[in-house]
């Protein structure tokens, strides 16, 4: 008796400050989801993908169209090469298996889970609880550090777009603030943020907040901080 075939869908992100790290970067994730699945005899029928999106929340283009449309019937199985592509928080991840992905099972290529399965759902949340807490006590870390910082009258963070931190000063970045006038111009035509943002590997948000800016004010406001060492702001 011929068992019935099944039919995934598979999903990969990167967000802008990943997309040069080796083995994180679209093309890859591609290859892997669809070697998984054959791997696995399941028919890959589409990849949606979100470029330059944080896993923070669920408010991604790609994800969103993921969502709708597994509510057609057909659809037996999410891969992702690994659970914080599809989301970095426990959260929403429990609200995509239990209600969202609606009877669809998740896969995970790197850490081999299946959601079908009791004991691949225990192991999937467990997964996202202890991810979770490392994000958090990091970031408690780097808080009391960049607070710090503050105290002692220091800029803390990364230059704003546009300036550089050289021998402890704030100075402009010639190649970034061309890019900040083309933005401009190109959103004065009609040009679309993502679309910007793609071109330039800045998020939607960071884009719609330069083509705003006045770069008179940007200046003076970069002129009136104080920067830390440059050893310092790579911390």
């Amino acid at each position: 008796m011929n068992r019935r075939k099944s039919y995934a869908v598979g999903y990969i992100r990167v967000s802008t400050d990943e997309q040069a790290k080796e083995g994180i970067s679209l093309a890859d994730q591609e290859a892997r989801l669809t070697a998984y699945c054959q791997a696995k005899e399941w028919e890959l029928v589409r990849i949606y993908r979100d470029e330059g999106e944080s896993g923070k929340s669920l408010d991604r283009p790609g994800i969103q169209k993921l969502i709708s449309d597994l509510k057609a019937n057909g659809i037996d199985v999410v891969v992702t090469v690994k659970l914080d592509r599809l989301t970095r928080s426990v959260r929403d991840l429990g609200t995509l298996i239990e209600d969202l992905f609606d009877g669809c099972a998740l896969a995970s290529v790197e850490e081999s889970l299946d959601s079908s399965t009791a004991n691949g759902r225990m192991v999937i949340n467990l997964l996202g609880t202890v991810a979770q807490w490392e994000r958090e006590i990091v970031s408690e870390r780097t808080t009391a550090a960049l607070r710090f910082k503050q105290e002692q009258g220091f800029r803390v963070g990364r230059p704003p777009y546009g300036f550089k931190v050289e021998k402890g000063k704030l100075v402009e970045y010639a190649e970034e603030m061309k890019n900040i006038v083309a933005m401009k111009r190109a959103h004065r035509r009609g040009q679309a943020l993502r679309t910007l943002g793609r071109k330039y590997g800045l998020a939607h948000s960071t884009v719609a907040k330069l083509v705003k800016t006045d770069l008179r004010l940007l200046r003076k406001q970069a002129q009136a901080k104080k920067i830390a060492k440059p050893s310092e702001e790579q911390e």
